[in-house]
Formats: C-alpha cells, sequence, structure tokens
C-alpha cells in the first residue's frame, strides 16, 4: 500500500502539464514502494527495474528537480507496468 506521500508523487507524475518540480528523491521512494530498484550505474545514470521492465535514467543535478522529459519517460513506464493514479 502507498503512503500518502506516494500517493501524491505518482499524481504529480501524471499532472498535465507535465511538471518539472518533483523531487527524484520522491520518485525512487515510489519506485521501491512499488516494488521496482533502482540500481546505480556509471556517474549520475541509475537502472531502474519495475514490473519487469529495465530503463535507464540519468539523477538530476545539481538540482533535486527532475526534467519534463525524465518524468514523461516515466509516467510512460508506469502506464505500461499499469499503474496510474
Amino acid at each position: 500500500m502507498l503512503s500518502s506521500k506516494h500517493r501524491r508523487t505518482l499524481e504529480r507524475i501524471f499532472e498535465r502539464p507535465t511538471r518539472a518540480d518533483i523531487r527524484w528523491s520522491d520518485i525512487e521512494s515510489l519506485i521501491r514502494a512499488l516494488g521496482g530498484s533502482v540500481e546505480e550505474r556509471k556517474g549520475s545514470v541509475v537502472l531502474v527495474r519495475l514490473g519487469g521492465r529495465p530503463k535507464t535514467f540519468h539523477r538530476p543535478h545539481p538540482r533535486p528537480e527532475t526534467d519534463k522529459g525524465a518524468v514523461t519517460a516515466f509516467r510512460m513506464m508506469l502506464e505500461s507496468s499499469g499503474i496510474t493514479p
């Protein structure tokens, strides 16, 4: 079961227009709460596994907020795994 913070993060990921102020740490926490995993790779690259589907992302830096392109890609990953708010 998702916490209220996880549910709020999920709702923000699906908002239109796409947000650019979602903290990457909140997305990582949501991934783990959904049963997925986040594996560190070289540099700022992370491998996210969710629903058997792996996808690479770049952890944002120096700011902690995820850009719109990554939010859109993560939304598509959630949808393909059958996860919606």
